[in-house]
């Protein structure tokens, strides 16, 4: 038996719910942007071969690789000594604010959950993503696990029944996402972060959180358009991000909703309900923010997440 899964590239915070919110990208040109890997079965131990445009980007050791990890972390969840022979397709680059080390991680646990006939359901399954996740990342985060899994866009609900919750979204929306071209450690990016806030930020943070997911359900767009706001983390990373804060503002005058730090950058997120504004917003991003490397895609929120990819 083999088998192929893919799991789509995903907005950490969605610049409103700092690791609360999350959602699943998917390019309106049909493409991938996401990890695909593949699983079957191998006499003894666990075999890693690489593929895709980033690939040469990840460690040269097969064991230092987040792919190989997760096999051995799921036998080990398992009580299992099979052998497997795994491919990893990296089509996300890492450190990109995509969601990178999410979809290896979702594809990889989701493949191995298929290939020995779903031990785990999907709570189960989810949580064990998120404590993978959280062994990379320092603590557990589900605002990249849950959406590349479960597609759309997720509230973080971390109850004892449920991780997570989808909301709606707004189905006349496209997402602008540009990759500039350089790596920026989410560790980093965090340390950016002051230890303690004021309460005057904490309220705001609430506010437009909440007004945001109520928007959403109203389907009030011009609302959760005014209250798209990070108030959390973009005011101490955004001068980290060169070029950010100058597109930002040239997205404006083109005539963008709002604009955003894709999880913790460098990848921007910038918001139209007209197609045609879209794509002058990724004309300008090519010529002006990307650097050798970027890319971008005008995108809907991937409604599918992970899903087995056998013949694609």
């Amino acid at each position: 038996m083999s088998l192929t899964v893919y799991a789509p590239a995903s907005m950490g915070n969605v610049g409103v719910g700092f690791d609360l919110l999350g959602a699943a990208l998917a390019p309106i040109d049909g493409s991938l942007l996401g990890d695909r890997v593949s699983v079957c079965a191998a006499d003894r131990g666990i075999n890693l071969s690489l593929t895709g445009r980033w690939a040469d980007k990840l460690p040269a050791d097969p064991k230092e690789n987040i792919v190989y990890q997760c096999a051995e972390f799921f036998l080990q969840q398992l009580g299992k000594d099979e052998g497997l022979s795994l491919t990893l397709e990296k089509n996300l680059p890492v450190g990109s604010g995509l969601g990178s080390s999410a979809s290896s991680v979702v594809a990889a646990l989701y493949a191995l959950n298929e290939f020995f006939d779903n031990p785990y359901d999907e709570q189960q399954l989810l949580r064990l993503m998120g404590q993978f996740e959280g062994k990379i990342s320092g603590s557990v985060h589900y605002d990249n696990v849950a959406p590349c899994y479960l597609g759309g866009m997720q509230l973080m609900l971390d109850t004892p029944e449920k991780v997570c919750d989808a909301i709606p979204t707004f189905e006349n929306w496209y997402w602008v996402v540009a990759y500039p071209g350089i790596s920026l450690s989410t560790a980093k990016m965090r340390e950016l972060l002051p230890s303690q806030y004021d309460k005057s930020v904490a309220i705001d943070f609430g506010r437009y959180l909440s007004a945001f997911v109520h928007a959403s359900y109203r389907q009030d767009a011009s609302m959760a358009v005014s209250v798209l706001k990070d108030v959390l983390a973009e005011p101490y990373r955004a001068s980290a991000i060169p070029g950010y804060e100058a597109s930002r503002a040239a997205l404006s005058e083109i005539g963008m909703l709002t604009t955003g730090i894709s999880g913790s950058g460098p990848t921007l997120f910038s918001v139209t309900d007209s197609l045609e504004t879209a794509h002058k917003a990724q004309q300008w991003l090519e010529q002006h923010y990307l650097q050798q490397g970027g890319f971008s895609h005008i995108c809907r929120i991937d409604a599918q997440g992970t899903r087995r990819a056998d013949g694609i």
